[in-house]
């Protein structure tokens, strides 16, 4: 049954907004009424629906609502209500209008006799592989309420560690910002003004106030080429980080470095184990398991050890030795797969070890804006001095001449 989005007017004359699913546009109109509405306009959902933002299959979901899609659908699921009526409650719910389409499409294509996961395979920038295999594993095995309900905690722990990491560099971040604006002012706009009356008393200045001068005057002349030069590398930049040769230098050169390399390991490692998890305990086959989740690695030398990994796992060699041949992966996060190999419980080892790993990289990211910080603080202060003392300096000079 195609889905509509409508325009229409309430009793009160106040415009309302939606999605429904009926049989033709004339269809639509007719329900509308009977919800005591005056349609104002129905259209199909398709991928570029205008007027109403409905593009679905181009402008996919975020981890906050597909977690919240998730939950919701399995709490109906949990309830025993059959698949179609728990997708129509959520249709008809008064939510963001991207994801009330693309849940009228799903349970068009489950009324046409689709199963979930085939319709998930529509819309893969919303619902990607590991999605869909968690839901193909639950629906096969009769527990897709169980599968949804895993991957929205995995789902709410992506959006957790998301957004403690802005929050952890958005002050630094904005202070950086603040105090380039403020420098690059003074620099141009102020220093030059004050710095002018010296020069033309004709004598020798300081060091420090002719660095401020020489300073003050590349930022004046060459200070446009220069933030042009930075955006033309930064383009340049992302163009070669398609290669996967160069991400893969990047990223190998990355994982050396002392602080970001511990946080990309823990993130990775987290990102990793959470996946395993739970497509393991969606019933999902191990080996497919484990080549799902190395897609969900972004760094590429940890991504292909997890690979490598999978490919002696198939040899009927140990998960937790092949990873710690590749040296990437944290001491304490192989512990725990081994021990839940030799236990029989490896998919509660791996939630134990995605959870330890997001904690680690919770602690690293309070010590980076803790450091951070401070030391954007220092550097503002110790150029607002420089600026000063070669403002003054110049004036103590000055004086002593006049004496």
């Amino acid at each position: 049954m195609p889905a509509f989005s409508y325009e229409a007017l309430d009793a009160a004359g106040a415009p309302q907004r939606g999605v429904l699913q009926a049989d033709t546009p004339r269809g639509a109109r007719t329900a509308l009424r009977e919800r005591g509405l005056v349609p104002l306009a129905v259209e199909p959902v398709t991928d570029a629906t205008p007027g109403g933002g409905l593009a679905p299959r181009r402008r996919a979901l975020s981890t906050g609502q597909l977690a919240l899609f998730a939950r919701q659908l399995a709490t109906l699921a949990a309830a025993g209500l059959p698949l179609e009526e728990s997708l129509a409650a959520l249709s008809e719910q008064d939510a963001e209008p991207r994801t009330r389409a693309i849940v009228a499409q799903l349970r068009a294509r489950v009324m046409e006799g689709r199963s979930l996961a085939a319709a998930l395979g529509e819309f893969p920038d919303s619902f990607d592989a590991v999605f869909r295999a968690s839901v193909a594993a639950g629906e096969s095995s009769g527990r897709l309420d169980h599968a949804l309900s895993r991957l929205a905690d995995d789902a709410e722990a992506r959006e957790s560690l998301a957004r403690s990491l802005w929050m952890a560099l958005a002050y630094p971040l904005l202070l950086t910002a603040v105090a380039t604006a403020v420098a690059g002012g003074l620099l141009v706009y102020v220093v030059p003004q004050v710095v002018s009356v010296f020069q033309n008393l004709r004598q020798e200045l300081p060091w420090a106030t002719r660095a401020l001068i020489a300073m003050a005057g590349a930022v004046r002349d060459y200070g446009m080429v220069a933030l042009f030069c930075v955006a033309l590398a930064a383009i340049f930049g992302r163009l070669a980080l398609r290669r996967d040769a160069v991400r893969a230098t990047r990223d190998r050169w990355l994982l050396r470095v002392p602080l970001a390399g511990r946080l990309v390991r823990a993130a990775d490692t987290a990102r990793a184990a959470r996946t395993l998890a739970t497509l393991a305990a969606s019933g999902v086959p191990v080996l497919e398991a484990m080549n799902l989740a190395a897609a969900t690695v972004r760094n590429l030398p940890m991504q292909s050890a997890l690979k490598r990994a999978a490919a002696r796992v198939r040899e009927g060699g140990g998960f937790a030795r092949a990873l710690a041949e590749s040296g990437y992966f944290p001491p304490v996060a192989l512990r725990l797969i081994a021990s839940g190999e030799k236990s029989g419980r490896l998919g509660a080892m791996l939630e134990q070890a995605a959870r330890a790993q997001q904690r680690e990289v919770e602690g690293l990211l309070g010590a980076l804006v803790a450091v951070l910080g401070p030391a954007v603080i220092l550097a503002v202060g110790a150029l607002v001095l420089f600026i000063v003392l070669a403002i003054l300096l110049p004036i103590f000079e000055l004086n002593q001449l006049v004496q």
